[in-house]
């Protein structure tokens, strides 16, 4: 079978049949070296793709898919906003709601609070409080009886459950003949609500009408909120409700709302792979000093080979088909074990937990109680990629010495 002269020649010289322990065993060496930093490269932004759609796959859980609001200004006729809006067919459901910030206390604890008064018919379009409820019933959330819906972490940091009272404070002073004094209201606890994510430890939920009375908002609401059976039409929706109501309202949708996380969490991932890839390219140093040492060790080769007739950029091309074929086993080994171990990585983590009775997330510290992966082939690929360029820039240098050996030199030397 015909093979090229340069590339036979480079595969013989990376063959682990070759006398030369030695070269073979620092051959190999390179190859891991490639393997391990493809490999890491892979598992570490797996993870990190793996955070980022499992944090957002939370935030759209709880967060508006679309918000509209009047600017400063309640929005007055509520009921048929809601009614246009739902007519739209992106538009699972509409909601109203007030929103204000408050303080719960209870006992010596205080708390800096969202308060957000919601319909219960409509809860849905605003937050997903009946599936996320671990107690109680948000039917309890009746005009008039002033029940209040908090998050588990502020259940347990008040100490309080269903059937409690907790005093809300709003910041506002009231002047009276007794001097300034804040607006508080006492709050029964009718339900705990836990979605693992910050909303835990910031929001309470009390009626519509309740809220309204609280923060003065009258008969109007703060905003609308829209929920949409897919999330990742928003932006396209939200630009044509904005186009409609000629920027009477505002509308904005949760890429904007969340956009600070979002660049955030790519410029970290942005800087992660180029942190990992000055790793890689260590391990590519390796593959330079591999080559230098053979092309010091074949240099009477080198001469035969020039004497016989092979030009300088026959003997380049031996070299760089030696480090093209150590990349490229490594790139693969490093490929193949990176995906294994992206698709595993959160049962190996899970199997050393329990085996060594550790906890290395803390759901409190970062929402997630494990270690999630997403492993991407465009990342696969780009990652690929770079390692074989990496390799094959790696081989120019020790290449571009073979090829000015001189072969008078070299054979006087060897003799």
């Amino acid at each position: 079978m015909f093979k090229p002269f340069s590339l036979y020649i480079g595969s013989r010289y990376t063959s682990l049949r070759q006398r030369d322990h030695f070269i073979t065993f620092i051959s190999i060496v390179s190859m891991v070296g490639i393997a391990l930093g493809v490999m890491v490269l892979i598992t570490v932004l797996s993870v990190m793709n793996g955070f980022t759609k499992e944090i957002r796959t939370r935030i759209l859980s709880v967060t508006p898919h679309i918000m509209v609001t009047q600017g400063q200004s309640n929005i007055q006729d509520w009921p048929m906003a809601v009614k246009h809006f739902s007519t739209r067919k992106e538009v699972e459901a509409a909601g109203p709601f007030v929103e204000g910030q408050g303080m719960l206390t209870h006992g010596r604890e205080v708390h800096g609070v969202l308060v957000k008064g919601i319909d219960p018919a409509t809860v849905d379009a605003v937050f997903p409080l009946r599936s996320t409820l671990i107690t109680g019933n948000v039917d309890d959330l009746a005009p008039g009886k002033f029940g209040v819906i908090i998050g588990s972490y502020l259940a347990k940091s008040l100490g309080v459950g269903v059937g409690d009272s907790i005093t809300l404070v709003i910041p506002e002073v009231t002047v009276s003949l007794v001097g300034v004094t804040p607006r508080l209201k006492r709050l029964q606890v009718v339900g705990v609500f836990e979605v693992g994510y910050i909303y835990d430890t910031t929001h309470i939920f009390l009626n519509l009408e309740d809220s309204a009375r609280l923060l003065k908002t009258g008969d109007g609401v703060t905003g609308i909120q829209l929920k949409l059976f897919d999330p990742f039409k928003a932006p396209q929706l939200a630009h044509e409700l904005r186009e409609e109501a000629q920027h009477f309202y505002n509308v904005v949708d949760w890429t904007v709302l969340n956009s600070a996380y979002f660049s955030a969490v790519k410029m970290e991932k942005t800087m992660m792979f180029f942190t990992l890839i000055m790793i890689l390219a260590i391990a590519v140093f390796n593959l330079i000093s591999t080559l230098v040492m053979v092309v010091t060790d074949k240099r009477g080769d080198i001469a035969v080979f020039r004497v016989l007739g092979a030009s300088k950029k026959k003997i380049m091309a031996i070299f760089i088909s030696q480090g093209a074929i150590i990349g490229l086993i490594g790139t693969l080994m490093g490929v193949i074990l990176g995906i294994l171990l992206a698709l595993n990585v959160t049962d190996i983590v899970s199997f050393i937990e329990r085996l060594f009775k550790v906890k290395f997330l803390s759901e409190e510290v970062y929402f997630i109680s494990f270690l999630p992966s997403d492993l991407q082939s465009a990342d696969v690929i780009l990652i690929a990629t770079c390692a074989m360029g990496l390799s094959l820039l790696a081989t120019i240098h020790p290449a571009w010495r073979a090829a000015k050996v001189q072969p008078a030199e070299a054979l006087r030397h060897d003799a």
